[in-house]
């Protein structure tokens, strides 16, 4: 590429990211409409056809394809929407302003930074001589911040998916923290409960007149965390590797101890408790919200099945909800991460590990719909943050690795 390529590139790429900084599309409300038209038209303008796939009118999703040379489809997917922002804390331009090699606002790192470089991609097959190795896919979504079901969940369902048949999918999320890289290959399953415990309410100045819930409450959580902390659940062989690099990925963060527990047990988070009337009261009824996160391959049924076995021991309190999510995972050697792997290390000249998500996100919906699917992008540790930004040569360098994507993933064998 020579010098005046490159430069054309680049502003480009700033050009394309700064547009879609520049529309608000915090979720809530998600309002993700006008920036849909935007990519809409710019889609058309291609030649590329696209269509609508929608549940609430608010929030749209788009899903357009580029015909390829043979019958293996690969996705890219992205989405609009971005997490709220005060604009008072910011010392940026919360919709987009440029400071040098760092482009601000909210939504730079996740996503639309590295939306910015898919539909770049997109633009430069549309306007290449030749059609692409493989047929290209691209899902521009709605709803992912809130984990909404208008948007992937609603192309899951949709007959649209179907018809695109993806071989393989690639979310361009941020995968990059401390100065490492990564591809996301697997998710962790969670289970929140909502606890309850029941006691019997005295004053407080005699305390011993009553059973206080709120320690009821407490006792069993503490319980329930040690039982959990402690008990090694086995996974699936093929997450051994992914669970080696994830602890390898997290250890500067984490610490060596941290980053492997984090895989190899549950974490028991208390997000919530609620007890009592007054201060001089023994509370008679108390609440507590409990997430609890599973890594990939874990059997969410053995888990729930050992948590109220810890509560029969607490008679006192009982689960008045549960709520679940089950872990995903795509195996080291698929296609898709070998080709996403290989080509992010060459772009970058660095090792790529093949790690966890802690969490969970569309990735998971994909997934559970036999789509191997992965999160990638070169960005900052800036996301959800006051001035959160990404830098021109992480665009640069998503551009490179989503542009390589289609010949590297045509060559390996399915």
């Amino acid at each position: 590429m020579t010098h005046s390529e490159a430069s054309h590139t680049t502003d480009r790429l700033v050009d394309i990211a700064t547009e879609l900084l520049a529309v608000d599309t915090q979720n809530p409300p998600g309002d993700t409409r006008a920036l849909a038209a935007w990519i809409e038209t710019l889609f058309q303008d291609l030649g590329i056809e696209s269509q609508r796939i929608t549940t609430d009118p608010a929030k749209p999703n788009l899903v357009a394809t580029i015909p390829g040379r043979s019958d293996r489809t690969l996705l890219f997917n992205g989405h609009m929407d971005t997490v709220p922002f005060d604009a008072d804390e910011w010392t940026h331009d919360p919709l987009g302003e440029q400071d040098g090699d760092r482009l601000y606002g909210r939504g730079a790192t996740d996503m639309k930074g590295p939306l910015a470089a898919i539909l770049y991609t997109a633009e430069r097959v549309a306007e290449a001589d030749s059609d692409p190795p493989v047929t290209l896919a691209f899902a521009i979504v709605s709803d992912e911040e809130t984990g909404g079901a208008a948007g992937v969940s609603t192309l899951a369902d949709s007959e649209v998916l179907d018809e695109v048949d993806p071989d393989a999918c690639v979310i361009g999320e941020t995968t990059c923290s401390a100065g490492n890289h990564s591809v996301t290959v697997a998710d962790r399953g969670s289970i929140w409960l909502t606890l309850e415990a029941e006691g019997t309410a005295a004053h407080g100045s005699r305390p011993m007149l009553g059973e206080n819930a709120v320690d009821r409450l407490c006792a069993a959580i503490e319980f329930l965390r040690r039982r959990l902390s402690l008990r090694e659940l086995p996974v699936d062989d093929a997450m051994g590797p992914i669970i080696d690099e994830s602890a390898a990925y997290y250890e500067p963060t984490l610490g060596e101890s941290a980053a492997e527990s984090l895989f190899v047990y549950p974490t028991v988070n208390l997000g919530t408790i609620n007890g009592g009337k007054a201060v001089n009261t023994v509370p008679a009824t108390a609440q507590a919200e409990l997430d609890i996160r599973l890594t990939a391959g874990v059997d969410t049924a053995t888990v729930l099945a050992d948590i109220r076995e810890c509560l029969d021991d607490h008679p006192a309190v009982s689960i008045a909800d549960v709520h679940w999510s089950v872990g995903s995972y795509v195996a080291v050697d698929s296609p898709v991460v070998e080709a996403v792997t290989e080509t992010a290390a060459t772009v970058v000249d660095d090792r790529i590990y093949r790690r966890s998500a802690t969490g969970g996100g569309d990735a998971k919906t994909f997934r559970h719909a036999g789509i191997p699917t992965v999160e990638f992008a070169f960005g900052t540790d800036t996301v959800h943050a006051v001035d959160e930004y990404t830098t021109v040569q992480a665009l640069e360098w998503n551009a490179t690795v989503y542009g390589r994507l289609p010949s590297a993933f045509s060559e390996l064998d399915q």
